[in-house]
């Protein structure tokens, strides 16, 4: 139940049979956008048919909350399935993770226990994709007090599914008035008068996350739109971890992801290398040591991404008992996932290619899918800042101020 003491309706740990039951979910959506994915990516459309899919299944309510007709879930459930997911499709494994850390704001952010309840049974009732524009390193957008509300002016990039979420969170600094200079995070839904979607998102990969640009022209912010002010309070900051634990994640299911096909196309050759005294290509050494090598590493970083998935869910249970020093713990622990996963991905997904040799560059082969979601997705904030925060915490117990991506 939500109320004002807890908090937060996720609480202990999620059971075998919730994991077994979403991950079981996850596999058949998966399967079903496994089917076309590599011509949906170089459609390069607006996932409008993904999104639906994503709704029909369950998997955009797995969260909410049970009383409200939710799948009642937890956060270990909800990272294994963007990390199923991503194993076929990294942009619509994107979009869902996005849409998990900006529904997680109704509790993160919103004070009011009555308030929860609002936001939570209109976002069950209608199956909404909580799509963002909220990216911090955009100059800030303009929030100009008027009534008892506010006008946003301004552009914000890489509005991950913006158009085609039901609803648009939004962070945009208050420019005037007694609230000069705080974050007020609300939401405004699809179609809101004066919210441009621009058409703007062409890039290496991750095509069909809806990342494009969002143009706000004199919108009008009602009080019933708001969510409440940003506040670096422990608890309520905890959507930078989340959001980076989805990363690590991510990462995690494009590595697996790559090495799956990969095994199809090897096994599926007959001969080895004229060179090699193997009978079939799968048998040659230098082939098996790189598969070896490759699963390996990827098996290291799914053991430690299980295991900060389970932690993740027991911080959140604390609700207002998560202290500024557990926080700090967890985001370097997270920190340390996004280190690896993200050389992983890069790493396995760019040298596949020398385990599966020339044939499996042909571009109907689509292997380059892969690497080309996790070069752009991995540069989404530089990971040497995050080697930087888990160095400087090992030697010296320090911990970077909080901010949206710390």
């Amino acid at each position: 139940m939500l109320d004002a003491v807890a908090r937060s309706h996720w609480t202990r740990s999620a059971s075998p049979d919730e994991l077994e039951k979403w991950e079981s979910v996850a596999r058949e959506v998966a399967a079903q956008l496994a089917v076309d994915a590599l011509e949906r990516d170089r459609a390069n459309r607006t996932p409008h048919a993904e999104a639906q899919i994503l709704k029909d299944s369950g998997l955009v309510t797995l969260l909410d909350p049970e009383e409200f007709g939710g799948g009642g879930a937890h956060w270990e459930t909800a990272f294994a399935v963007v990390r199923i997911l991503a194993r076929v499709d990294g942009s619509i494994a994107q979009l869902l993770a996005y849409h998990y850390v900006n529904e997680a704001q109704i509790v993160l952010a919103v004070p009011s226990a009555a308030d929860r309840v609002r936001w939570f049974t209109e976002t069950v009732a209608g199956r909404w994709v909580w799509g963002d524009s909220v990216n911090p390193t955009d100059p800030d957008l303009t929030l100009v007090p008027s009534g008892d509300g506010w006008v946003l002016t301004g552009k914000k990039r890489y509005s991950t599914g913006s158009a085609v979420g039901d609803v648009l969170l939004v962070n945009a600094r208050v420019t005037q008035g007694p609230d000069e200079g705080r974050v007020l995070a609300f939401v405004l839904e699809n179609g809101r008068e004066g919210v441009e979607y621009v058409d703007d998102w062409d890039f290496l990969g991750q095509r069909l996350s809806s990342s494009n640009s969002v143009i706000y022209h004199g919108v009008q912010v009602r009080p019933e739109d708001v969510l409440g002010f940003l506040t670096d309070e422990a608890f309520s900051s905890l959507v930078t971890p989340a959001i980076q634990l989805a990363f690590g994640n991510f990462y995690l299911g494009l590595a697996e992801g790559v090495l799956e096909r990969a095994r199809e196309i090897t096994r599926s050759r007959k001969n080895a290398w004229f060179l090699s005294d193997a009978d079939l290509y799968r048998n040659d050494p230098f082939v098996q040591r790189l598969f070896g090598d490759f699963v390996s590493q990827t098996a290291a970083v799914a053991a430690l991404a299980e295991k900060l998935n389970r932690r993740f869910d027991a911080v959140v249970a604390l609700g207002h008992g998560v202290t500024p020093e557990i926080r700090g713990e967890l985001a370097i622990e997270i920190a340390q996932l996004k280190v690896v996963s993200s050389d992983l991905a890069t790493d396995v997904t760019s040298r596949i290619f020398e385990a599966t040799g020339a044939s499996s560059t042909a571009s109907k082969v689509g292997l380059d899918l892969f690497w080309r979601n996790a070069r752009t997705h991995t540069l989404h904030d530089p990971v040497d800042y995050k080697k930087l925060e888990v160095g400087a915490n090992y030697l010296n117990g320090a911990l970077q101020p909080i901010s949206l991506y710390t």
